[in-house]
């Protein structure tokens, strides 16, 4: 027998509570006016919760929580894209980018958040469906008692009563209007609102900052709400697609399908959604924008930057399009084109330091070391940086040690390493350069501090093998390399001439041959591999 009502009735927790005293199995489903979302019961457990257009996001989490790599989430995605049917997680499992026992712990928080979204809805109705199942393919089941979610979703409830009046949608676009390194005061702030800081920038909306930041919406709210309270944020606008659209309802309602889509990580789908809005209006903003995201996201660069340089020039003058643009140009090569859509960056944002550190990289590139010094200066010098990013220690290390200044390179490693203790990339850097000075005992053990980070820098494993290699270890050496190319396949030449030789050594001449073509095929003017290959065919 189904049951239904009011939630101005009847409160969904008092629902859950009811399904689970009862060890009913069935699925309750909740609309909310526009909204939709569903809850399935096994004997009185939670097994699978969901919200219509909701950003779960569940590669993000993993990715956030270092248990997959960003390359991982890209593979699986476009396996998914390939392979109808099949849900991320399953295909994260398969390609053993993760263990199922993660994938299970992920999950439930996912399911989690669901069922803590659903209890804040107030108004709408309800109707719960005996026995019936999630019929998804693929589907990950949980099994959670409803009272271990009633106590934290009644605190979060309370909570967001208070955070909805200052935050009433997400459409609504914040400012930064004091740093709160610049407080008088020693302010404490949360982890999640050091991931919210960045991205308040007087241009994203609430919905654009919960996904640069990578937090769900309760964190989003919560840590906003708290940086407003404080007097560091205020309301500066509010923008929604309506605005972009001009009032065509069908436009409308392709971008903002295609915005869950993409929230969802669903990435074909999201594409469809937005080549129709394209259909319609061939210059519209936002979905240009999206789709040189999504194309940004899956390695088609030229691609990305067409759908960016296809926006309207009074559409495209914001900082979000040429950063993303400048970062394209700089992962294909093109560096001055590079720096020129960071000066347009910078004339949209002419005190944002984080400029100055993206040319600082670039001109390292392009070799030209007293530029990149100049640019590195700037961004340590401007009044909006309290404490430099750990990118600025790793680069200036490298910057400082190619320009012939070991000294300060080593200084501003340390000073780096007291910041960011587990920064792989000052780490290495600052190994290398001591390696330099002949440290080469102090060196090896910042490496072995890199190779045991959550997310070990495939660098770290090469420069213990070179180690390891030049003392004649060609064990150790051979381990360290095996690990830095499964971190990271194309990482260099050197590393497969040196692993083929070690297998030539020992008379796999086969392996020798497969590892030398890889080096050649990362390098073809290698004229040492191509000299061990010939050698090769003359046995």
């Amino acid at each position: 027998m189904a049951i239904e009502g009011a939630l101005q009735d009847v409160s969904l927790a008092d629902i859950c509570q009811l399904l689970g005293m009862g060890m009913k199995t069935g699925c309750l489903s909740i609309t909310d006016r526009s909204n939709f979302g569903y809850i399935y019961f096994g004997k009185g457990r939670v097994i699978y919760a969901s919200v219509l257009n909701r950003k779960d996001r569940l590669g993000e989490l993993l990715v956030r929580n270092h248990v997959i790599t960003r390359k991982d989430l890209s593979a699986a995605m476009e396996r998914q894209a390939r392979e109808k049917g099949k849900r991320l997680g399953e295909i994260l499992v398969e390609i053993e980018a993760l263990t199922e026992a993660d994938l299970q712990k992920y999950i439930q928080n996912q399911i989690e958040e669901a069922v803590y979204h659903l209890f804040a809805w107030t108004q709408g109705s309800f109707h719960f469906d005996t026995d019936q199942m999630p019929d998804e393919d693929g589907i990950f089941l949980v099994s959670i008692p409803p009272e271990a979610l009633l106590m934290e979703g009644a605190r979060r409830v309370d909570e967001w009563s208070q955070v909805e009046k200052k935050i009433p949608s997400f459409d609504i676009v914040f400012q930064l209007d004091k740093h709160p390194d610049e407080s008088d005061e020693d302010v404490e702030l949360t982890k999640d609102q050091k991931k919210l800081l960045p991205f308040i920038d007087g241009q994203r909306t609430v919905h654009e900052i919960m996904d640069e930041a990578g937090l769900v919406e309760f964190e989003t709210g919560k840590g906003l709400y708290g940086l407003i309270q404080a007097g560091f944020v205020s309301r500066s606008g509010e923008r929604s697609t309506t605005e972009e659209t001009g009032g065509d309802e069908a436009l409308q309602q392709h971008l903002n399908v295609g915005i869950a889509y993409y929230r969802s990580g669903m990435m074909e789908d999201a594409g469809r959604e937005f080549e129709q809005a394209l259909a319609a209006d061939p210059k519209q903003a936002r979905a240009n924008f999206m789709m040189g995201l999504i194309a940004f996201r899956r390695g088609r660069l030229e691609e990305a930057l067409g759908h960016f340089g296809s926006m309207p020039p009074g559409a495209g003058n914001n900082y979000s399009v040429h950063r993303n643009t400048a970062l394209i140009l700089e992962l294909l090569g093109r560096y001055d084109e590079a720096l020129g859509a960071l000066d347009e960056a910078l004339v949209t944002k002419p005190t944002d330091p984080d400029v100055h550190l993206a040319r600082a990289i670039i001109h390292l590139k392009r070799r030209d070391i007293p530029k990149s010094l100049e640019a590195l200066r700037q961004y340590r010098t401007s009044p909006a940086v309290k404490k430099p990013a750990a990118a600025y220690y790793a680069y200036t290390v490298l910057a400082s040690a190619v320009g012939g200044d070991l000294e300060y390179a080593v200084s501003v490693g340390r000073e780096g390493l007291r910041h960011y203790p587990d920064s792989g990339p000052i780490l290495v850097n600052s190994g290398a350069v001591l390696e330099r000075r002949g440290e080469v005992e102090a060196a090896a053990a910042l490496y072995k501090r890199a190779v045991q980070l959550q997310q070990p820098l495939p660098q770290a494993h090469k420069n213990l093998g070179d180690q390891a290699y030049a003392h004649g270890d060609h064990e150790g050496a051979r381990a360290q390399y095996e690990k830095a190319v499964k971190l990271s396949p194309r990482l260099g030449d050197d590393v497969y001439l040196r692993l083929g030789t070690m297998a030539y050594k020992a008379n796999d001449r086969d392996v020798a041959l497969l590892l030398w073509r890889r080096a050649l095929d990362l390098n073809p003017n290698n004229e040492a591999v191509q000299a061990n290959l010939e050698m090769l065919a003359g046995e």
